[in-house]
């Protein structure tokens, strides 16, 4: 393959074509020879230069308005999520409401008893008692104590359990948690021995995420702002330019929570909200402060004002003290140059990010379209902030952006962001750059084991198993995964999660018509090896014979047996009957879901109807669904992300790379969540850091990830490619662009990665609840790969191989699109990093 060479343009066509550095005391124009940037980025970086401290104390006023509310926020929202009354399951449910009045509110009640059995007279008296006192609110409808159903005690006999059903559905009975509670509690027996009373159910579930919710963001947040501190200043160098993007990242999360907050009066939103929303607005307010602190820095420089050390040398060497003046000049150019190149990619980096948070509110599930409004709130929290705010930190700070250094940089550091380099060796040029011109010289063999290792990164997934979540996301000291855990410990493994079945006759259901054909169907299903056992009211008894039954039900009201005169009344009316299946497996396994699809294939006879609700048909109808809908969602994002893209690079071949770019980050991070959550790659290790698997990959996560992701990734290819397409429109060399654009966006872009990395994985290491969790890892990993394989090797490798047609734009599209609006060329003009065989450099 032919090999890249670096042609440096003549010295002194090169010091033509370079614009002279600013002196001090000439306002930082550098005279005639720097024209000012165009473009309405420019012009809003004047306005807030102009106004900077109005603008610094209209912030200052909201933030302490918002602060109080920030407590208020969580109590704002809601839990759950998931309901849709077209789902099959809903309607299964619906009709078991209306035709057998089913409660849609049960509350399980376990009493367990450390040292002695149920049966203890003692123990019995304390249970009867408490479910005496719950049985007395009026919202408690109906109690099925233990004493009535053998199931209901627990296999070593100390553990019982009650059913208690509520009026109303389980959201609205939060506030009436705390006295069922109180009345459920045991006191200690007179012998001293106790039996402890744990209430659960949805109500509880919800009670117990909306606490563990807020539990874990208040852990993150004392993590990720000094993580995020410690990382700033280690990019920075400089603890005033940390502090300023610190300022500006925790000002995005007040701003964000509050508007959630505000939003909340009109809209249901999903407690899982608040921590999609601080993780964004953290993670993309310190993103983009970071491009535009970076980029203002390395426009002081250029202007003459590294600090207050090039100040003290200018005095030493004058005589005379840098007038206000030109300091201010100096700033003032820095800000509209800052604005009209890293401000305008800020702009179409948010409006990537927004459009793929937007894919959620296309979704009919309360739980994503909430998750998408607040992350685009957060989102447009952070563009806020760094499109006013920060300029006007920056205007008043100046050149003492730069105080407070960490180490004293070289001359040569010094001088880089003012100078042009024309390297005659790649090795002159910077530790990106050699990355850069590595690959350029070997294209192929970068890109195929960079891409071998990002397959192999993401084919876990392949085998990939969906579902809802349920209390095993809950840490294991909360109300509802003690349950669970009691629940699969002392009782069947499917036994509280039932699948419930209305099954409709063309006749009355206690016909002896109907009846043969109903004992045909449960006997069938009791053979099956999918079903632990079958409840209905044709298997009251194994030793019932279908004579006997039919006997029982000739006339229900005045059966002799209480109990099938019961089951009657409770189970059957009219021609519609409950049938309870109890898997013998997982109800959130694969067999539990086949064995519902076979159960709604079934139809026991001709005119007969199944329908199967319950945690497993729910689940499987949440997960068809969103993935029914989701192909449209991810064509939609695409499509509209290719289309600003390509307004903003005028480019037919970048947006598609891009896109195809962001896939491959996406493909890894699924395959590192099916590793970790299904298969428990990280089961073992110790501390916080062990993740304890689910055996499956919760089915909203991917969606979750596509749609957070797909615009996060899109932020550094944003940023790499504009300070590629600066170089390439100054020098028309793509190799240069590629290696320039790298060497000047690649410490920015490592640092900022790192940020979001290091703010992602602080709530992936503190979070006890398992979806918060795997949320933020697969933010963690998706931008690491993203950051480091993808954008570092795969990206100049495929710039390397497309060449020139990187830059193609068909004439029909250069006559449709609108003409160029940021001013960007101009701002190029007077930047050295443009120049022929220039090499951006931030730091």
């Amino acid at each position: 393959m032919k090999a890249i060479t670096i042609t440096p343009r003549p010295e002194s066509e090169d010091r033509a074509a370079r614009p002279s550095a600013a002196k001090p005391g000439d306002g930082g124009h550098g005279g005639s020879l720097a024209p000012r940037p165009g473009g309405p980025f420019a012009w809003w970086g004047r306005a807030v230069y102009r106004w900077r401290w109005p603008v610094v104390c209209a912030w200052a006023v909201a933030l302490l308005v918002a602060i109080p509310i920030l407590p208020q926020v969580p109590g704002r929202l809601s839990a759950g999520g998931f309901a849709d009354d077209r789902l099959p399951s809903a309607q299964a449910e619906r009709t078991l409401q209306q035709e057998l009045g089913l409660p849609v509110n049960t509350m399980a009640v376990f009493y367990v008893s450390r040292d002695r059995p149920y049966a203890d007279p003692a123990v019995r008296g304390a249970v009867d008692a408490s479910l005496q006192r719950l049985q007395a609110l009026p919202e408690v409808v109906g109690v099925v104590p233990p004493d009535l159903n053998s199931r209901q005690i627990g296999k070593s006999g100390s553990t019982a359990y009650a059913l208690v059903s509520l009026a109303g559905q389980p959201e609205g009975t939060l506030d009436l948690l705390p006295e069922l509670e109180r009345r459920a509690a045991v006191p200690d027996l007179p012998d001293g021995g106790q039996v402890e009373a744990i209430v659960a159910g949805g109500s509880t579930f919800f009670r117990d995420l909306q606490q563990a919710t807020e539990r874990d963001l208040r852990k993150a947040e004392l993590v990720t702002l000094p993580v995020a501190a410690v990382v700033l200043a280690l990019v920075f160098g400089s603890l005033a330019a940390a502090a300023v993007t610190v300022v500006v990242g925790a000002a995005t999360i007040v701003l964000g929570l509050a508007a959630i907050f505000a939003l909340t009066f009109s809209l249901d939103l999903s407690i899982f909200a608040l921590n999609l929303a601080s993780m964004l607005a953290l993670g993309l307010g310190t993103d983009y402060a970071l491009f535009l602190v970076s980029r203002f820095r390395e426009e002081l420089r250029r202007e003459g004002w590294e600090g207050q050390d090039r100040n003290e040398r200018h005095e030493r060497r004058t005589g005379q003290r840098a007038s206000g003046e030109a300091l201010d000049g100096g700033t003032a150019r820095a800000v509209e140059v800052s604005m009209a190149t890293a401000g305008r990619a800020v702009f179409f980096s948010a409006g990537t990010v927004l459009i793929g948070l937007a894919g959620l509110v296309g979704f009919r599930f309360m739980l994503l379209r909430s998750l998408g409004i607040a992350g685009m709130v957060a989102v447009a929290a952070a563009l806020t902030a760094a499109l006013t705010l920060l300029p006007a930190l920056l205007a008043v700070l100046g050149p003492r952006v730069n105080a407070l250094p960490l180490w004293r940089r070289s001359g040569a550091d010094r001088g880089a962001g003012s100078r042009a380099a024309s390297p005659s060796r790649e090795d002159e040029a910077g530790f990106w750059s050699r990355v850069a011109w590595f690959v350029l010289r070997h294209p192929w063999r970068v890109l195929i084991p960079t891409l071998a290792i990002l397959v192999v990164l993401g084919s876990p997934f392949l085998g990939a198993r969906l579902s809802t979540p349920d209390a095993r996301i809950l840490p294991p000291d909360t109300q509802s995964r003690r349950a669970t855990d009691l629940l699969a410990r002392e009782f069947d493994a499917g036994a509280g999660a039932p699948l419930l079945l209305a099954v409709t006759a063309p006749g009355r259901i206690t016909a002896p018509e109907q009846l043969n054909t109903l004992i045909d169907f449960t006997r069938s299903l009791a053979q099956d090896p999918r079903v632990q056992r079958v409840d209905s009211i044709v298997d009251l008894d194994a030793r019932l014979t279908r004579e006997q039954y039919t006997l029982l039900y000739a006339n229900p009201e005045l059966s002799p047996d209480l109990w099938a005169r019961g089951a009657s009344q409770a189970l059957a009316r009219g021609n519609i009957t409950l049938v309870s299946v109890v898997p013998r497996l997982d109800p959130l396994g694969p067999e539990t879901k086949a064995l519902v699809k076979a159960l709604r294939a079934t139809v026991p006879a001709p005119g007969w109807r199944v329908q199967v609700t319950g945690a497993t048909a729910g689940a499987l109808d949440l997960t068809e669904y969103l993935y029914r809908d989701f192909p449209v969602v991810v064509a939609a994002v695409v499509l509209i992300t290719y289309l600003l893209l390509l307004v903003t690079f005028r480019s037919a071949a970048l947006p598609l790379k891009a896109v195809v770019m962001n896939v491959l980050s996406l493909f890894a991070s699924y395959g590192a969540l099916a590793a970790v959550f299904q298969d428990g790659l990280f089961a073992g290790l110790p501390g916080p850091f062990a993740v304890p698997p689910l055996g499956y990959v919760e089915a909203t996560l991917p969606i979750l990830l596509f749609c957070t992701l797909f615009g996060l990734s899109m932020d550094y290819e944003v940023f790499l490619l504009s300070r590629m397409r600066e170089v390439y429109l100054a020098t028309g060399d793509n190799g240069r662009a590629v290696a320039a654009g790298l060497q000047g966006s690649g410490r920015v872009i490592t640092g900022a990665a790192a940020i979001v990395v290091a703010v992602a994985g602080s709530f992936a290491v503190t979070a006890d609840v398992v979806q918060i969790k795997a949320l933020a890892l697969g933010i963690a990993i998706a931008v690491l790969v993203d950051a480091t394989i993808v954008r570092a090797l795969v990206v100049p490798a495929t710039m390397r191989l497309l060449g020139d047609w990187n830059w193609w734009l068909p004439a029909p599209l250069r006559r449709l699109l609108p003409p160029e609006v940021s001013g960007l060329e101009s701002a190029v003009s007077s930047s050295p990093s443009a120049t022929a065989g220039a090499v951006l450099d931030d730091q």
